[in-house]
């Protein structure tokens, strides 16, 4: 109950992209540039190197063409990661989604325990409402529509046969225009002319939703975009949200404060008043452009498709921004880094919806959201077909998981060597897959029949039992608990303490930066 009541930080909130950046150079982690760099292929291809070795995050200081620094690489590690929502470790994220689970499908307590917990999420809630800021950074520099010109912005194109520059990092804020419930989400824009862009975004998102509303009103879509916020609003953008929990206050309950907004100053729109940057401009229904191809998190490039075009009338700015970014690519990129801790929050959370499953893992090398390992209490025949099938209507995030693959509770999902084990021994290709067919897919997945429609694979690695088998089951290797427990005894009376430190880590699926990292200082030393 103490680690559950326990509010998220033991660092003081960082409250800006400014503070966090200073933090991360009192860490020791952030590496300034001064010589003069390309946004155009170099800054990426720099940055993906350093964070391939597992390097700080960057803030390049000269960058051709504009007179903001670039920042990127903030969240490639978990342990920046981590510390964006004031956190010291990771355990404390499942801490995060068991309070939101209770948001997520809400019930009357039972007990004085879970009572205190409702109690306390309740008064997070009144915590989390968002403040006005009536004097906002953001605001520090207006630049009209005559002057608005987008080449000045250091958009990255990380990719040699990407269409044009983008930005990658920027909350994308409408709303919809029956409730005025606002939406916050992270898509990509790409530059089509110095005053406009075109958004990517899925059809089942937010934005979208809101823009085929307004067309049915026959109404223009306002649209802001904020750029170099705190990377603990990009969490929250990016977290399934409860129904009728706006992200602002999503944010808030992260944060453990309401996050300071402000209102736009040409549309009817709030903003975090602390954004290095804000675009203001609307969407007329039915205008788009060609929007592609760019590089992609599967690695690679998507296709190029009609997409919907904002035209700018308004840049506001703070003195001297900072502008944040990030780039796509095959894993790891910092995209991945958000997928694993956001699959640490979502733990508590499936749990809760589906109780039979006990852990969940989504591989970084499976793109995060491609492959996913679930393992079971399994109690009857058929439970892994069941597991399977309510794991892929759980949540929205993983309406695209390819691949799920069921395991006994006693196989830990983060370990590789498990899971390869426990599917070559306890698989059989023609009982133990599931095929759906003809399902509604990622239109980034070209491996598909058809691009949008495609297939999914559960394979059933559990232990069968009952009906499931038509011979008797093999009985798993094991050793006594006390045996166990008298060669941890006798450990160091055997000289063979030195070697706990080189027990390799299960956390991910064959890729971890950090350890890897670390063994290669083993090895070299």
């Amino acid at each position: 109950m103490q680690t559950f009541m326990k509010l998220f930080r033991q660092e003081p909130l960082t409250r800006d992209i400014r503070d966090f950046l200073t933090l991360l150079e009192k860490k020791g982690q952030l590496k300034r540039i001064s010589s003069p760099v390309d946004s155009d292929l170099e800054i990426a291809a720099i940055s993906d190197r350093v964070l391939g070795m597992g390097g700080p995050a960057l803030l390049f200081e000269n960058v051709k063409g504009s007179s903001m620094p670039v920042a990127v690489n903030l969240l490639g590690t978990m342990e920046r990661v981590v510390w964006s929502m004031g956190l010291e470790k990771q355990e404390e994220l499942e801490d995060l989604g068991k309070k939101l689970a209770l948001l997520q499908q809400p019930r009357p307590p039972k007990g004085l325990k879970e009572t205190k917990a409702f109690a306390s999420v309740a008064w997070d809630l009144l915590k989390a409402r968002p403040d006005i800021d009536l004097l906002p950074p953001c605001h520090q520099q207006v630049i009209s529509e005559k002057d608005l010109d987008l080449n000045h912005l250091p958009l990255l194109r990380p990719w040699p046969e990407d269409a044009g520059g983008a930005i990658t990092l920027g909350l994308v804020i409408t709303k919809d225009p029956e409730t005025g419930v606002p939406n916050v989400g992270v898509y990509r824009l790409q530059r089509q002319s110095a005053k406009s862009m075109t958004v990517h975004w899925l059809s089942v998102r937010g934005g979208a939703r809101h823009l085929r509303k307004a067309a049915a009103m026959n109404k223009k879509l306002e649209v802001a975009v904020a750029i170099g916020v705190h990377p603990l609003l990009v969490m929250a953008a990016a977290t399934p949200i409860p129904v009728q929990l706006s992200e602002w206050l999503f944010a808030g309950l992260y944060a453990g404060e309401g996050v300071r907004l402000t209102k736009c100053k040409t549309i009817d729109l709030q903003v975090p008043s602390h954004s290095e940057v804000v675009l203001e401009g609307s969407i007329s229904p039915g205008e788009e452009m060609m929007d592609g191809p760019f590089g992609d998190h599967m690695g690679f490039y998507g296709g190029a498709e009609s997409s919907p075009l904002i035209r700018f009338q308004c840049m506001t700015q703070r003195k001297k921004p900072i502008f944040l970014t990030t780039f796509s690519g095959r894993p790891p990129k910092e995209e991945a880094m958000l997928a694993i801790a956001l699959n640490r929050i979502y733990t508590p959370i499936l749990k809760q919806q589906i109780p039979e499953i006990i852990d969940f893992f989504l591989p970084m090398e499976a793109l995060s959201y491609k492959l996913a390992v679930i393992s079971i209490d399994k109690a009857y025949p058929g439970q892994a077909k069941r597991a399977a099938m309510a794991f892929w209507s759980a949540l929205p995030q993983f309406t695209y998981t390819k691949f799920v693959v069921v395991v006994d509770s006693t196989i830990n999902v983060r370990d590789p060597r498990q899971v390869v084990w426990v599917l070559s021994s306890q698989v059989d290709p023609q009982r133990d897959l599931f095929v759906l067919e003809n399902t509604p897919f990622d239109t980034l997945d070209f491996a598909s029949e058809n691009i949008g429609l495609g297939g999914r694979l559960a394979i059933d690695a559990t232990t069968k039992i009952g009906p499931e088998k038509n011979h008797d089951w093999g009985k798993p290797l094991t050793r006594p608990k006390e045996l166990e427990d008298k060669v941890d005894e006798r450990w160091e009376e055997l000289g063979l303490s030195e070697l706990e430190n080189k027990k390799p880590s299960p956390e991910l699926f064959g890729y971890v930066i950090d350890e890897l990292m670390r063994q290669k200082q083993i090895n070299n030393s």
